[in-house]
């Protein structure tokens, strides 16, 4: 064996592998800013709640007891209880991976469609780009929480419907991002270098100007997350969202805000702190994804 084959394996064994180099750069994204760290905590532990919650409440969230109706927080039911005499804080932790699970779904098809559609429209422009612009035009012109309340109350009020109307009203967002970022960065110079290396023009779009146009969208990705959440919430407030008894947040301030009145305030206090919890995390977690997804934060 040469001394060069040997020194070329030793340099391949040194070196650390994909795995390592992303575990350093989330390890220095999360000491580098405390508030960070945070959010990605309380992040987790809304997953965590949400996949785990339902088999460890201490209480059937849909069990009735009219004997326990409106009793205030005690240590055998740590929020109280409905008027029913559900336990409020099973009902809360349930709710969790209902509205988690609206939001994300939502969120996710907005994100896909919306950075899709942007870049198409960004990179290659002509007829696409001007049909694109109207489509997404005609969705601005109206008040976004108006847009869900026509589409659920002529589709139905179901759960699918719910993340059809969040997902719709999502959509520009995403898209106008994509477009702006991509038409940026179509003619630039890593970008000729790749057409000049034979590469095609699908393939230049995918891997090489989409990921630097991820950092901004991860941002937006994060307040869609508060925003899809706020929507479920309230669109369920209003009796447009999720049928009772199923337990979701917003159910539950709609229905605890017609006690508040008579001094029952559990009620409605412990499932909007939950919700409000909620959008604080996503809100706080754009950074952090920005910084986690940003190739120039690599080097």
């Amino acid at each position: 064996m040469t001394d060069a084959t040997l020194t070329s394996q030793l340099t391949a064994g040194s070196r650390p592998s994909a795995f390592a180099r992303n575990l350093a750069h989330f390890r220095y994204v999360m000491t580098s800013n405390p508030v960070t760290f945070l959010a990605f905590v309380l992040c987790a532990g809304m997953i965590l709640v949400a996949l785990f919650g339902p088999m460890l409440v201490p209480h059937d969230p849909l069990a009735t007891l009219s004997d326990k109706a409106l009793k205030p927080p005690s240590w055998d039911h740590w929020f109280g209880t409905d008027q029913l005499g559900r336990d409020v804080f099973s009902r809360v932790v349930v709710a969790t991976r209902l509205d988690l699970l609206i939001s994300v779904s939502a969120v996710a098809i907005s994100f896909v469609c919306g950075a899709a559609m942007g870049a198409c429209a960004g990179y290659w422009g002509g007829w696409f780009d001007k049909l694109s612009g109207r489509f997404l035009d005609t969705i601005m012109a109206f008040p976004l929480f108006v847009l869900a309340m026509g589409i659920v109350a002529a589709a139905g009020n179901t759960i699918q419907n719910i993340v059809i109307a969040t997902a719709i009203i999502n959509l520009p967002f995403y898209a106008r991002v994509a477009r702006a970022e991509v038409s940026i960065r179509r003619n630039a110079g890593y970008v000729q270098a790749a057409r000049l290396s034979g590469n095609s023009e699908l393939r230049i779009l995918m891997f090489k100007i989409l990921p630097n146009t991820l950092p901004p969208m991860m941002v937006q990705l994060s307040l869609n997350m508060g925003w899809a959440i706020l929507n479920a919430a309230g669109l369920s407030f209003i009796g447009l969202g999720v049928r009772p008894p199923t337990a979701e947040w917003g159910i539950m301030v709609a229905e605890g805000a017609n006690y508040i009145i008579s001094g029952e305030w559990w009620l409605a206090l412990f499932p909007g702190a939950a919700l409000m919890l909620a959008v604080f995390t996503f809100n706080l977690l754009g950074d952090g994804l920005r910084d986690l997804v940003d190739p120039q934060r690599r080097t």
